[in-house]
């Protein structure tokens, strides 16, 4: 029972007069007395001649008032009621009453009202229960489709209805043969007495069939107790070989402890090895690079100090021959780029000799366009020799030493410079 249904019962009750105050805590417990005294007033306000006993003292006098209530709400009124729940007298019977009492005061609320508010109050109604009562609407319509189909097959039947009824008082008037009767009564008790020959067999089979049964579980029986004794001796009884067992058992497991041992010792011998290797790549790797480097570091030098002393020659052929002698000329001239490439040959090991002075003046614009040809003729070589060279430098200087590589050549240069002088 909710709070709304017990406030809302009280309001609908003072508001039909009943002549008693009713208050929501009287239905906390139950309370035959007084639900049988509104059942009676409500009864005595639907239909005011009708007769209902009030003897409610015995349960079978209870069981017997709320039966005929409940009976005549469903034949005058159409208004279902529980009867378990109008016996329990407690909060679910007023869920019962507030139906009866619901439909009273629609009554007297529609008997009241004006023909203009009626129509508002209807319109008021209308758009409450439209949200409220959706569930009802749907089986109100149900319930249309379901009477609509009912009426047509009921139309069906009654218009068989002549034929039939020509059929049924033709059956009605045909007398009764006493022969025919009494065929089809000793036909009905012998397929009576068939079907109990057949339960007596059935029973008899069973019979059987439980004996039988009985028999094969006393003789499971015996043999779970045989299998259950010689479970019993094998479990009592050592083997032979157990000691044996045992004792290898042991030694497996031994084997297994060292085994174990090893295999991991070997894992992290493996990982070290790996590791050792990938920082010996990474080294290797570097040295590579730095090589790699120096070589390209060293090949730009040379390629620039051979632009620049290209550069030079060509501005001294630019000077004019008056303006000194020859001698001034060849002394005021660079050395030539034989000469830093005979010196960068020196790492090798081999010896060359040049002086510091050009040739004859006759002879310098041919030496000169000489030495045009034999560098665009040895650039291609001069890159090969320069890489190997490089490559046999850095070999000697990280072998020898830097110092050894340089010293060792310089003064023999000097000594036959000299001698040319």
């Amino acid at each position: 029972m909710s709070f709304r249904d017990s406030r809302n019962f009280t309001e609908m009750m003072r508001a039909l007069g009943y002549p008693r105050l009713i208050s929501m805590e009287n239905f906390r417990t139950p309370n035959f007395s007084l639900v049988a005294e509104i059942l009676v007033w409500l009864v005595k306000r639907y239909e005011p001649h009708m007769d209902i006993p009030t003897d409610v003292d015995t349960e079978s006098d209870r069981i017997f008032f709320i039966k005929a209530v409940a009976q005549f709400m469903a034949t005058k009124a159409h208004i279902k009621l529980n009867t378990k729940r109008l016996y329990q007298a407690d909060g679910y019977a007023v869920k019962e009453m507030l139906k009866i009492t619901s439909v009273l005061y629609s009554a007297m609320k529609t008997k009241q009202l004006t023909l203009g508010e009626r129509v508002e109050e209807e319109n008021s109604k209308f758009k409450f229960d439209l949200g409220s009562r959706v569930s009802d609407l749907k089986a109100a319509r149900q319930l249309a489709s379901e009477s609509t189909a009912k009426g047509a097959s009921l139309y069906d039947l009654l218009g068989k209805e002549v034929d039939l009824r020509e059929m049924r008082t033709s059956a009605i008037a045909r007398p009764l043969e006493i022969n025919e009767t009494e065929k089809a009564l000793r036909a009905a008790i012998k397929e009576v007495l068939e079907s109990v020959e057949k339960t007596k067999e059935m029973l008899s089979n069973v019979v059987s069939d439980e004996s039988s049964l009985d028999a094969k579980i006393e003789k499971k029986k015996q043999e779970l107790e045989r299998n259950r004794k010689r479970l019993l001796t094998l479990q009592s009884v050592r083997p032979a070989f157990m000691d044996e067992y045992e004792k290898i058992e042991e030694d497996l497991q031994k084997h297994y402890d060292v085994y174990v041992e090893k295999f991991r010792n070997l894992c992290f011998l493996e990982s070290q090895l790996d590791e050792y290797h990938r920082l010996e790549q990474e080294r290797f790797e570097e040295a590579e690079n730095t090589l790699r480097m120096m070589q390209h570091k060293l090949r730009d030098e040379e390629r620039d100090m051979m632009r620049s002393s290209l550069k030079d020659e060509d501005s001294d052929m630019e000077f004019p021959e008056d303006e000194g002698s020859d001698s001034d000329i060849e002394e005021s001239r660079p050395s030539k780029p034989q000469l830093m490439r005979n010196s960068m040959l020196a790492g090798t090991g081999s010896r060359f000799v040049g002086t510091m002075q050009g040739g004859n003046s006759d002879e310098t614009e041919d030496s000169e366009i000489d030495v045009d040809e034999d560098d665009e003729e040895d650039e291609d070589g001069e890159e090969e020799e320069s890489r190997d060279l490089d490559n046999d430098s850095l070999e000697e200087s990280v072998t020898k030493g830097p110092h050894n590589s340089l010293g060792g050549i310089g003064p023999p240069l000097l000594d036959e410079s000299d001698n040319d002088f």
